[in-house]
């Protein structure tokens, strides 16, 4: 009965949508899917036949077998693709998959590295090379401002004001931002600008960019996640780590220190306060004392 309207719909996203053969192939799966699904009931059903309770008790059914929300969100786009081609043919009156709601994807959040855990990687750099000495200043300003991997790969010298100890990046959207940056930073800095970076040769249109490398250009955020590794190796650290650990770890602790959300939100440049949030995975004894200390029904 299925093979009819299933040769039609991919008639239908090759001519009229132009999609790709593998695009195809994925809406039809999940038209297969579905299927599979109804062949369970007991009484077969054509697609002018399902309303919308049969289309959840599908997403309950694929839930069932184990798919992540993600899956489940591309498999609900695929249906509604296909009711959407039986409106314009006029085999079903009304649109069954409307109101069918996509599951929340779980943002799944990176490991945290604790400060004795910052410091054990910082205490693998090998100081007696410029290179060590550049990945010094490197991972203490990752750490002190929180810095993305596009923001500290792109660093100018010009948005550098360490007399008043702040720096200014170019984050996201191409907006600019002004961070504190402490004295440790700030020292690492100093000794990679003044005694490293000094003495090497720099090519045309990087004489700004703070971070170089061994050629004199700018270093890519690929080396920035293999120096991190390497350090987090030799520091016998299994936690998955990459540049985005540093920014995760800044954050987080400034909220268990304390810190007002919104001004996390300002130094790590997010539009909105939400994905701030998802930062603040607090341990329990924290909310505790939060709540002890501030909450007039734990006094």
């Amino acid at each position: 009965m299925w093979t009819a309207y299933k040769k039609g719909f991919k008639a239908y996203l090759q001519l009229e949508k132009s999609l790709s053969e593998h695009s195809v192939e994925a809406y039809l799966h999940d038209i297969e899917m579905l299927t599979s699904f109804l062949s369970t009931l007991e009484q077969p059903k054509a697609p002018s036949d399902i309303v919308l309770k049969d289309l959840q008790a599908f997403i309950q059914w694929i839930n069932q077998l184990g798919m992540t929300a993600s899956s489940q969100s591309r498999i609900i786009s695929g249906i509604r693709s296909f009711f959407k081609y039986c409106i314009i043919e006029q085999i079903c009156a009304s649109d069954p998959s409307v109101l069918l709601t996509v599951p929340k994807a779980k943002r799944k959040l990176p490991d945290t590295l604790h400060f004795n855990e910052i410091e054990s990687i910082i205490q693998q750099i090998d100081l007696s090379t410029p290179e060590g000495t550049r990945n010094k200043a490197i991972l203490e300003t990752m750490y002190s401002c929180g810095l993305r991997v596009s923001e500290v790969v792109g660093l100018k010298i010009s948005g550098l004001y360490l007399d008043v100890e702040f720096i200014k990046v170019i984050g996201k959207g191409n907006k600019e931002r002004l961070i504190p940056i402490g004295s440790s930073a700030i020292k690492c800095i100093k000794i990679y600008k003044d005694q490293v970076r000094v003495h090497q040769p720099i090519q045309p249109g990087y004489e700004d960019y703070l971070f170089l490398n061994n050629r004199g250009k700018g270093l890519s955020r690929v080396m920035i996640f293999y120096i991190i590794k390497n350090l987090a190796l030799k520091a016998g650290i299994t936690k998955s780590i990459s540049p985005h650990t540093f920014r995760h770890s800044f954050a987080t602790h400034l909220v268990e220190g304390g810190a007002d959300l919104r001004a996390v939100q300002e130094m790590l440049g997010h539009e909105s306060i939400t994905t701030t949030e998802i930062y603040t995975h607090l341990d329990n004894n924290y909310l505790r004392d939060t709540l002890q200390r501030f909450h007039p029904g734990f006094q």
